[in-house]
């Protein structure tokens, strides 16, 4: 993206600002009085903002390790109750009890051919003033790792996903009984250690490479902001692509009193051991491999030749961990709502870091509270809002989303009958700004945020996204980019505190955040700092602002809407699209099963190598049958019709007003449609994700699968099952064109 920040890029604002801004005085949920009205309010919102509170507040609570359990983090979230109440928002800590591992003992050496003591430890800095907190800090770790004592030889696995094993498997490399070294990147880092322990490893490595988190992106901190080379990223390997939240308390809250599973029987938690490493622990590790060079693609920053092993280095890991409890504290602060207390609109940013956490997730949460601040500063000057508001800081994000799922598994039954939305942020830097969430929401988000300015650009936020889309994209998705009137909303995987809202509840969410241009080389280290942040990050806060901006309008709108404003436009879109995928996916995969048994029979695999490389030609796989997807179809033009008929019934009703009581019914049957996109069986062999068009993929981790029962099951080649969630989902779809029905009934 940086690369076209030039000529082509600013032309382009002039360009796309005005298909952005082509009507400002309509909006969804607004009579155009409403709408002027609003303008107002936001107006006055944006002057009570002030960048001072965002330092300040970051300087507070970013200035101690404030890890889950520790006693900074409680402090910290007494400090943000403290304030939310001074600002008269009804504040309360709702505490759960919740499964916090931390090493007990770490090793990490090369046996042979020679020995190496991995150090483990990450450098004090007299640049980072905080970095020397050793006693509170956290140990380099993985959260969730199982207890091990193994030793055994070394494989390099590059990124330890599924296809990098494929690619081991061609030449004769398995990592049965032996140790896995990945690099982080490809997938989230939970992934990595689940798939060598299904591949048979006996444990496994995780390293920084330089060329993706280090001196090959620039200057190494404290000189740059990047990582240096005994920098470590801490960070959980729960694998939370089977359920969020507490590892023994699945799909209900982790009171104290609470039944709780035992370590055997959480199948979240990680069947090998595993460390994270820096750079520099990994150089010799790797350096001592033998083997075959690793393929090109597979060569990282390290000036040493890339070897896949295994041998003839051979590694002892040793780790073992307390298994204790500890109390996470989620700060919730609500507003109650003087029309419509009974409609929610939630807002959240975590406030747990792995170590001082000023970057993730404090530079998020201090936009949230000045956001809530000035919102405070409105009510004090006569304005109520119409909705409740409810701000929460949420404990334990970084170990899997522990506080914000554990508070909704305790309130669901509240939340899908009461929350119209969910709007996430998390840590935040300069750039441009990030937008996901349900599609439903597409159409209010870019009216709502047309007039939010870029700070260093000054021009839309939304026009520079949509650059961005399109400059940065390529192919198809530049095309669908070029093609939008306004910025897309990204679908929604994992990887923050709208996973329980969104693929467990049912709410309709956002995640929001601005991001590219800072040095992010300090991510879950210890010199994710004060000081890191304020020279490479967002050193004015023009950003943070941006934030407050961002996510007070969206809330503010939310609240002030004289009906929920969702536009199903966009859905319908993207359903479409979805559908074609896992229709193009079927075909591309039966065209490459054939193609390859075919060069398999006539021996082009083994002449396509040269002597020299050992390979084993690979197994033929069935042919892919003809499958039903039927359904899918189906249930899409039965979205299509009742959308067609919603947005014909909106329409006509325009400039008529609904009467209070069937208002009323139509925010109840709209705040219901994303619950109809759920199921309460979930999906497949994970219940706890009932969202049928959103969840991460199974080894995917944070990045989004749609469709996800249809499609994984697509990709595992489990034939039978792809049909058969075909119907599922398919149903699914004609549920939720009965739900947009009722609203077109009421409109009428």
């Amino acid at each position: 993206m940086r690369r076209h920040e030039g000529v082509a890029l600013l032309l382009s604002f002039a360009v796309l600002t005005p298909q952005l801004q082509a009507d400002d005085k309509t909006a969804l949920g607004f009579s155009a009085a409403g709408l002027a009205s609003q303008k107002e309010l936001e107006t006055r919102f944006d002057a009570a903002l002030d960048a001072k509170n965002l330092r300040a507040w970051m300087e507070r609570l970013a200035a101690r390790p404030h890890h889950l359990g520790s006693p900074y983090g409680k402090e910290n979230a007494e400090f943000i109750a403290g304030l939310f109440k001074s600002w008269g928002y009804d504040t309360r800590i709702e505490e759960f009890s919740v499964l916090m591992p931390t090493p007990k003992q770490r090793v990490l050496e090369m046996v042979a051919p020679t020995k190496f003591v991995a150090r483990l430890e990450e450098a004090t800095l007299a640049a980072d003033k905080t970095s020397g907190q050793k006693k509170e800090q956290l140990p380099t770790y993985n959260a969730y790792s199982a207890d091990g004592d193994v030793t055994g030889e070394l494989v390099y696995v590059n990124y330890g996903v599924p296809a990098d094993y494929e690619e081991l498997a061609l030449r004769g490399i398995d990592v049965k009984g032996k140790i896995a070294i990945a690099r982080y990147g490809g997938s989230w880092r939970g992934i990595k250690p689940k798939v060598a322990a299904e591949h048979g490893a006996i444990g496994c490595l995780i390293y920084s490479d330089p060329s993706g988190d280090g001196y090959t992106q620039g200057d190494m901190y404290p000189k740059g902001g990047w990582r240096p080379n005994d920098g470590v990223q801490r960070g959980s390997v729960k694998d939370m692509p089977i359920y969020s939240g507490d590892p023994l308390t699945p799909g209900y809250a982790a009171t104290k009193d609470a039944k709780r599973l035992t370590l055997k029987e959480a199948t979240t938690l990680t069947k090998i051991p595993v460390l994270p490493i820096s750079a520099a622990d990994a150089q010799p590790l790797l350096a001592a491999l033998g083997g075959p060079m690793a393929p090109e693609s597979w060569r990282g920053g390290l000036p040493i030749p890339y070897r896949l092993g295994g041998g003839p280095a051979k590694v002892h890991l040793k780790a073992l961990f307390n298994w204790d409890m500890a109390t996470a504290y989620d700060v919730i602060a609500t507003l109650r709502g003087s029309e419509l207390p009974d409609e929610w609109i939630v807002r959240g940013n975590h406030h747990d870091g792995w170590v001082n956490g000023a970057s993730d997730p404090i530079s998020g949460l201090v936009a949230l509270m000045e956001e809530a601040r000035a919102v405070s500063t409105l009510v004090k000057s006569g304005f109520r809002p119409r909705r409740t508001l409810v701000y929460a800081a949420w404990d334990g994000e970084e170990e899997g989303l522990l506080g914000s799922t554990e508070w909704v598994e305790a309130h669901q039954d509240e939340l899908r009958a009461k929350a119209i939305a969910y709007v996430n942020s998390d840590g935040n830097s300069r750039g441009t700004l990030g937008l996901g969430g349900s599609h439903s929401l597409e159409t209010f988000v870019n009216q709502a945020l047309g007039d939010v300015q870029d700070p260093a650009k000054k021009v839309p936020v939304l026009s520079r996204a949509r650059a961005a889309d399109i400059l940065g994209g390529s192919g198809d998705a530049a095309k669908k980019a070029r093609k939008k009137k306004g910025v897309g909303l990204a679908a929604l995987g994992s990887g923050s505190d709208f996973t329980p809202f969104l693929q467990h509840a049912g709410v309709a969410s956002l995640d929001i955040g601005f991001g590219g241009e800072g040095d992010y080389g300090q991510y879950h280290s210890i010199y994710d700092s004060v000081d890191h942040y304020t020279r490479f990050m967002d050193p004015d806060f023009s950003y943070g602002v941006a934030l407050a901006q961002t996510g007070g309008r969206i809330v503010l709108r939310l609240s002030q809407a004289e009906n929920v404003p969702l536009d199903f436009g966009p859905l319908v879109a993207a359903l479409g699209d979805y559908v074609g995928e896992v229709r193009a996916l079927a075909d591309r995969m039966r065209d490459e099963t054939e193609e390859r048994n075919e060069d398999l029979e006539d021996g082009v695999y083994n002449a396509y190598f040269t002597p020299y490389e050992t390979r084993v030609a690979p197994e033929k796989r069935t042919s892919v049958p003809h499958l039903n997807l039927a359904p899918l179809d189906n249930g899409l033009e039965k979205v299509r019709v009742a959308v067609a008929a919603f947005d014909k019934a909106r329409g006509a009703r325009e400039g008529k007003p609904l009467g209070a009581e069937n208002a009323r019914a139509l925010d109840q049957v709209l705040l219901a449609c994303e619950r109809a996109l759920t199921r309460d069986e979930g999906l497949p062999g994970r219940p706890w994700y009932r969202h049928q068009i959103y969840a991460p993929g199974q080894y995917t981790g944070y990045g989004v699968k749609t469709l996800p029962a249809v499609r994984e099951a697509l990709e595992l080649r489990r034939w039978s099952e792809a049909e058969a969630q075909a119907v599922v989902v398919g149903k699914t779809l004609e549920g939720f064109a009965a739900q947009v029905d009722r609203a077109t009934e009421l409109l009428k």
